[in-house]
Order: C-alpha cells, then structure tokens, then sequence
C-alpha cells in the first residue's frame, strides 16, 4: 500500500469555490480512493498564500520535512501554478524529493517526477507559472499606482486617522494627541524625549494602546507629512515579485505626492515650524540613518546594567566650554528607577579611550595607505562616470519610459483607460524624459573629465596617513573602526574594535 499525500494552495476568495479547501479535499479523496493501492496519509493546504515563495507557506514546509521522514511514497497536488510559482523552489524541491524516493504527481498538467521527461515537462510548466505570476504582479503594482494617483489610500489607520474605505478620517481622540504633541516641539519647543515622559506620566495611550511613549514615536509623528494634509505614497517598493521584500524607496520607482488631500490635524504653520526645528537639530546629519548617524558615538555606547544605548546631551561648563556628555537612555528617559548606573562619559574621554585603543595596534600602515587610496580612487572615478548616473544606463532608463508611454497609448485607445488618465500618465512620463535626459548630458560631461581623479592620489594618501597617526578626527573613519563601548556599574569600561577579538579596559 502506498502513503499517499496532497498538497493544495487554497484561496481566501470566497468565491473562488473551484480551489476552495473543501473542493479540494472531496477531489483528491475520491481521486485516492479509486486506486486500491493507494491510502491517504494526509491533505496539506496553505491558505491566502502567495505560490512565488515557499517560505511562508507552513504547511508545505511540514509537508517537505514528512516526506524526509518516509512518511508517504506520493504526493499529489492540482497543477504545477498551486505547488509553487517560482521555478528555482519547483525544481529544487521536487529533485529533492525524487532524490528521497518520493514522485509528485501534477494531475491536470498529467506531470509525474519519476517520468523520464518529468522533469523536462516541469521545467515548461513552471516557467509559464512564474510568468504568469510576474504577469499578475505587474497587473496589481500598475493598478495600485493608477489608483494611488486618484487619492486612494493604500496603508493602515494610524493615531489621528481611521482608514476605510481607501480614504483617511479624521480620529478625534488621536487628533488631540496628535495636535499637542506638534503643539509642544514646534510652539514650545519642547524636546521629543521630554514630550514622551509628559505623555507617559500624564497617562495618554499610542495608537497600540501602550502607556509607554518613545521619542522614536514622537519623531516619526512629527515627520509624517498626513497630518498636515498631504499624502505621499510609494515610500517602499518591492523590486521582487517571488520574494515579495519591501525596501525603502530611495528614487528606485516615483513617489507619488498629493497636496492637500485630505482633512488635516494641524495647520500648515505648525507643521513647518516643526520641520525647521528638525532640520535645524539635524544639521550635523549626513543621510537618512537616522539620529543614531548624527555622532561618532551614537548608538555605540552600551549600558552593562539594562543594556540600553547611551544618549547624548550637550552640557556647558562654567568657563563657558560646551562639551557632549553621555548617559544611559534608560536613566534619562525614566529616573534612577529605570536604572540606576549614573554613569556620564563625555564625548572627548571615549574619543581618548578609541585613540589609545588604536595606537596599541600593530599596523602596517604602508600598505593600508596603499589599499585605501586605491579603493578611494576606485569609488572616486565610479562616482564621477556615474554607477547610477552611467549614460548606457540613462539611455535604458530612457528607452524604458518611451515603451511606457506607448503602452499608455495602447490602454487607452483600446479603452482601458480614459482620455484623462493618459494625458496625466503621458505628462507624468515626459518630465521623467526631461529629467533623464538632463542627467544623461551631465553625464556625459563628467565622463570627459575624469581623468583629473589621477591629481587627487597624492592628497588622498596624506590625509589616510594623518588618520591613522590620529593626527585628524574623521567621525567616519572613527564609526567604522569602533564596534562598541561597554560602560560597567563598577565604573570601568570597555572597548571593543570592528573585526577584532582583544577588549580595551579603561578604568572608571
């Protein structure tokens, strides 16, 4: 008697009552029961699933580690587009199964694994699933962006705003908190960490229901364009259909911005009073990584007694000398009964400790030199011909966006879409034109300039020498070499470097 096994990818849809769980299973019942040498072991079913990934999909998963314990010699499954959409994870788990000894049968597409061409006509059948899908996918995304374009909301009800409906309203409650937390940054000129103690203590809720605020929170409120009434959608992307992985979107695909869209919580005034408040603390800021980027030691000093980083506070002594002074973030944001290390480390001791740290090292500073001015050197020419600004690459960009148009032409004299929506889509598409070809001719002007970079060797070379003579302070090249600093109830502290096993100990 053979133990035979079912797999089936069942949707959500209520509708869909052809791939409804129950459909399926009374299928291959009466499918198994008709062959007396074959028994049931059991039905696998993973529901509302995307098939272009096998990672989320628990059931078949379980399915996969039964099968390596032997406990069935078959599995049977609809068609190839229910396994699996993605050809890599089709082939791969079915070679691994027929490896093991068990064949997977593909009954409407009348494909067994143990056939000789089983795996010729699997190959065939699961490239047109994943093309299918990859079809589906561009379907969904183009859709989205149409409707994104109206004003449809695609995201989640936040503190402030109900989502329903693919519209934002207006939440009283939220609104208040909302109202008095830009109210005490941008009039008050409170401090976000101050403004979450006042909620804390004062008993206000986040939108989770949590009593516990974080300046996190504050400032992200404080950054969300929504409650001032505009929407900006598009702000992650997804760049593969099979892993369906969000990334931040850092101009990959367009934004799409709508002023004025809905109800505002607080007027535009505020709104930019607070954002030149931010703009103005964050002056040292060099990128997007957020306030643990703005130091050398952020986010780098550790609390041994509740493991929180250190926060940093600028203090000014009697002579007038501002100096930065860190402390654990626990003990600021929650007193002595948070933690009660009360330990401060001003920001020129943790620079001596990293300085005597890396003069103990025994470095070959020749060749370090050597690398390094070639790697600058190598990044410095890439920079100047552009590695997203290379002209072969605009060109394609360029190319790209005219087969876009033609296709919007082609939707709406087949009727897809209105006279509207063209012109807004063929518009949008030329200034994209525009743009690119600006860059392509700045490009390519960059392009005959690059040989000047050779003239910046010698430069490059004195200043990675003074680096490592300590002779000058790069808080970059200071971020990349420290790993971390460990700061002990005792009062002794730790040193660690990125990449090496030794610890520096200092005493308290």
């Amino acid at each position: 008697m053979i133990q035979v096994a079912s797999y089936c990818r069942v949707s959500t849809d209520k509708e869909d009552q052809a791939n409804s769980f129950e459909a399926q299973q009374s299928y291959f019942k009466e499918y198994i029961e008709k062959n007396p040498d074959w028994k049931l072991y059991e039905i696998y079913a993973d529901e509302g699933i995307s098939g272009t990934s096998t990672r989320k999909r628990v059931q078949f998963n379980r399915m996969i580690q039964d099968a390596h314990q032997g406990k069935f010699q078959l599995i049977l499954t609809k068609e190839v587009s229910r396994f699996s959409r993605n050809i890599v994870d089709t082939l791969s788990y079915t070679r691994e199964l027929k490896r093991i000894g068990v064949a997977v049968e593909f009954l409407t597409d009348h494909i067994n694994t143990m056939d000789g061409d089983g795996e010729l006509r699997l190959s065939i059948m699961a490239t047109l699933a994943q093309d299918e899908s990859r079809k589906t996918s561009n379907r969904v995304v183009w859709g989205q962006t149409r409707q994104m374009e109206k004003g449809v909301v695609f995201g989640r009800s936040m503190l402030g705003y109900e989502v329903a409906g693919g519209k934002l309203m207006v939440e009283p409650n939220g609104a208040e908190i909302v109202r008095l937390i830009f109210q005490k940054y941008a009039v008050e000129q409170v401090g976000t960490s101050e403004i979450a103690r006042f909620l804390t203590r004062e008993g206000y809720r986040t939108y989770s229901g949590s009593s516990k605020w974080k300046a996190s929170a504050i400032l992200k409120i404080l950054k969300n364009e929504k409650y001032v009434g505009d929407l900006v959608q598009k702000k992650t992307y997804t760049p593969d259909y099979l892993t369906h992985e969000k990334r931040a979107n850092k101009g990959q695909v367009p934004l799409i911005c709508l002023e004025n869209h809905h109800e505002p919580i607080i007027t535009r005034e505020i709104w930019n009073l607070a954002q030149a408040r931010m703009q103005k603390n964050n002056k040292h800021r060099t990128g997007d990584g957020g306030h643990s980027n703005r130091y050398v030691f952020s986010g780098k000093i550790k609390c041994a007694q509740c493991g929180a980083s250190f926060v940093g506070r600028i203090r000014t002594l009697k002579d007038g000398t501002k100096v930065r002074r860190w402390s654990c973030g626990t003990a600021v944001s929650e007193g002595k009964s948070g933690c009660s290390i009360g330990k401060l480390l001003r920001d020129d001791d943790a620079m001596h400790m990293l300085a005597v740290a890396m003069q103990s090292l025994s470095l070959n500073t020749k060749a370090i030199i050597r690398n390094v001015t070639t790697l600058a050197l190598d990044a410095i020419q890439a920079g100047e011909s552009g590695t997203t600004d290379q002209p072969e690459r605009l060109q394609f960009e360029l190319e790209r966006i005219q087969t876009k148009k033609e296709a919007v032409m082609d939707s709406y004299f087949s009727g897809d879409i209105s006279k509207e929506d063209m012109l807004a889509m063929k518009k949008r598409y030329e200034n994209q034109s525009n743009v690119l070809q600006q860059r392509l001719e700045q490009a390519a002007e960059r392009k005959q300039c690059g040989n000047e970079i050779q003239q910046m060797k010698d430069t490059i070379q004195s200043q990675v020498a003074a680096l490592l003579r300590l002779d000058t302070e790069s808080e970059v090249f200071c971020k990349t070499v420290l790993d971390h600093l460990t700061v002990f109830p005792d009062r002794h502290i730790e040193l660690r470097l990125n990449d090496l096993p030794q610890i520096f100990r200092f005493a308290g």
